[in-house]
């Protein structure tokens, strides 16, 4: 494990290999879950100040959802989540003409309609932090889905890319810039 300040970071991080590869997995990680995409107080806010500019690329299905149940619902296990199609796909999830499960969120921030990308669970994935029932260190491991994330897996393997460095965005978003560089050295040292 590595520990930097408060955070500990699981050795899967930098010892495993990762890269997306969405002809396979088909977006799957939008779809594949037990609750929707965990959301943090100020991802409630952003939610709320941009559905505006993200409801034109939401589908019908989500829409009614939204409607039905608001733009976020609670789970008791994981708090504040996005709503779910049916308890499948995120209800902000649209499929595009190659049958890939895209982001509506992203999409409106892709198109530079809001300053906002994502939710960081969503930007993490496969990794997924969770704060210590003491609240004193946040956790963070490397967890794919087995059958859905083979494919990335190997993707990662071939090309020889660590999860954190695949994520490395995500991870710069969520800790930090400093955060990062200190990843990276561990991780540097780690491998000689």
């Amino acid at each position: 494990m590595i520990v930097i300040d408060d955070v500990i970071v699981s050795d899967a991080v930098v010892d495993e290999q990762f890269v997306c590869d969405l002809n396979h997995c088909k977006g799957g990680c939008c779809v594949d879950g037990d609750a929707g995409a965990p959301l943090t107080d100020e991802e409630l806010d952003h939610l709320n100040r941009y559905f505006g500019q993200v409801k034109p690329y939401m589908d019908q299905e989500g829409l009614a959802v939204i409607e039905d149940n608001g733009r976020y619902v609670y789970d008791r296990e994981f708090g504040w989540v996005t709503p779910t199609i049916k308890h499948k796909m995120c209800a902000y999830g649209y499929v595009d003409a190659q049958g890939i499960v895209k982001c509506s969120i992203e999409k409106a921030y892709l198109e530079g309609k809001i300053p906002w990308k994502k939710p960081i669970s969503c930007h993490l994935f496969p990794i997924r932090t969770k704060v210590s029932h003491d609240g004193q260190h946040e956790y963070v491991n490397y967890e794919p889905r087995e059958d859905l994330c083979r494919a990335a897996c190997k993707l990662g393997k071939k090309l020889k890319v660590p999860v954190y460095v695949f994520l490395k965005d995500a991870i710069i978003r969520k800790f930090g810039e400093t955060f990062y560089e200190v990843l990276d050295k561990i991780a540097k040292e780690y491998k000689r």
